[in-house]
């Protein structure tokens, strides 16, 4: 989606994170849990999500490639009991080392976005390192409106199929990245529990609804230019729908 990593976007959606994540995974978190490395950690969104909900004393290492997102995310997360570090560099690039003394990997909204052979080497670190994983909103390739229209399906199929493009020859995973990631968790010997964490947008959210509607729309039609949405568009703009986003929530235990 356009934008999807500006400051701005991920402000705007995190409320919607929030309430969509599984919180019952937190309860079957392995304690004790004091080291967190949170991956293509955005704004912080997930930080400020789930510090409060784990006990104390913390730290956090933050990562993500873009230096200011860091920066924000970094002066952002400011709780008792908790400290805050940066780390900058392609999370893909992560190793066993990397996490030695790090008692869970974090990340959200990310999963969808690698491909088989990276997903691999993250569940390789992790089982290396035998640390426990949850991996919130990765995007399960399921979106229902009410009402519904005609081309809503049409939409779905060509949004998903950008979600699964080549890009830089790298073949992202999209929707299929949560059950990818399950299994490849599964055969490193993790114990693996998924939960939905399905969007819930609509006319009671306008500006995120507006805004995810006009990304999705704008990713449809990258992918197929041939599809004609403008009047799809408009009129789901001017009336909207209230819409199921879905997502999936993974957390890997070892030992």
């Amino acid at each position: 989606m356009t934008g999807e990593f500006s400051e701005s976007w991920l402000g705007l959606r995190e409320p919607a994170d929030a309430v969509a994540r599984a919180a019952d995974l937190v309860e079957r978190l392995p304690e004790p849990i004091h080291v967190i490395r949170d991956l293509g950690c955005g704004t912080g969104s997930l930080g400020r999500w789930l510090a409060p909900r784990l006990p104390t004393p913390q730290h956090w290492i933050l990562a993500d490639r873009d230096p200011k997102l860091l920066h924000y995310a970094t002066s952002h997360l400011r709780l008792p009991g908790v400290t805050v570090e940066g780390a900058l560099g392609d999370v893909t690039a992560l190793t066993a080392q990397d996490l030695d003394g790090t008692d869970l990997v974090t990340c959200s909204a990310l999963l969808d976005l690698l491909t088989e052979d990276e997903i691999d080497s993250l569940v390789a670190a992790c089982a290396a390192a035998g640390t426990a994983a949850l991996f919130t909103l990765s995007v399960a390739g399921e979106v229902t409106f009410e009402p519904a229209r005609p081309e809503d399906q049409q939409v779905v199929a060509a949004f998903n199929a950008h979600q699964r493009r080549v890009e830089g020859g790298r073949a992202l995973l999209g929707p299929d990245a949560p059950a990818y990631a399950a299994k490849a968790f599964e055969k490193a010997g993790a114990t693996v529990v998924t939960r939905p964490s399905p969007w819930r947008l609509g006319p009671e959210h306008p500006e995120l609804t507006a805004e995810w509607l006009r990304g999705w729309v704008a990713a449809a039609r990258e992918q197929e230019p041939s599809l004609v949405l403008d009047d799809y568009q408009a009129a789901r703009l001017g009336d909207l729908p209230s819409v199921s986003v879905g997502h999936v929530d993974l957390l890997a235990i070892f030992g």
